[in-house]
């Protein structure tokens, strides 16, 4: 009879438990940062498998050490290649100096990463100290770059994370470059 109980109490704490870990995900999901995030892998076009990669890549430095910057390098790597190759399969005759500039245009923070950043409204997304501008083309640029090394390192696929860069990059939300 005692085991029983003991049953039975065990099912009612696990139950309370579980349901307040329901609502706590619930609540946590509806934050302003969580629907941001959603609305965010609506406007790339990608919904992420583990959410974890996109909220370090809205998550600078400043604010924490569990931040963008290694995501940043990855991306960034994601877009030089994504271009090299499309440009390479263009005209397999270009000159490495044309193919350098065509990458050099695509990395530059000011007229490239950080114009597209702004279009997705990333300064709004991501989070940074309070003494930090997070309109900064440095800040927007890196988050940009962040959320592409994010979709590699979420799908294990350099060309998925390629394939969302040239659909941000040539839609209406990023920059058409003249190809």
């Amino acid at each position: 009879m005692a085991s029983c109980r003991f049953t039975v109490f065990a099912l009612v704490v696990l139950s309370t438990y579980s349901l307040a870990q329901f609502g706590a995900s619930r609540k946590l999901k509806s934050s302003p940062f969580e629907s941001a995030l959603d609305m965010l892998q609506n406007q790339i076009g990608y919904t992420f498998k583990n959410i974890g990669y996109l909220r370090r890549a809205m998550t600078h430095s400043s604010f924490s050490q569990e931040n963008n910057k290694a995501l940043s390098i990855l991306g960034s790597n994601v877009i030089d290649t994504s271009v090299s190759m499309y440009y390479l399969g263009k005209d397999i005759e270009i000159s490495s100096k044309d193919l350098n500039r065509w990458i050099s245009e695509n990395a530059k923070v000011d007229t490239s990463c950080a114009v597209d950043g702004m279009r997705l409204g990333l300064n709004r997304v991501v989070r940074v100290s309070p003494k930090t501008n997070s309109t900064a083309p440095t800040v927007v640029c890196s988050a940009f770059r962040a959320i592409f090394g994010a979709i590699a390192i979420d799908t294990r696929k350099v060309d998925d994370a390629g394939s969302v860069f040239w659909n941000v990059h040539c839609s209406e939300v990023g920059r058409v470059m003249d190809m």
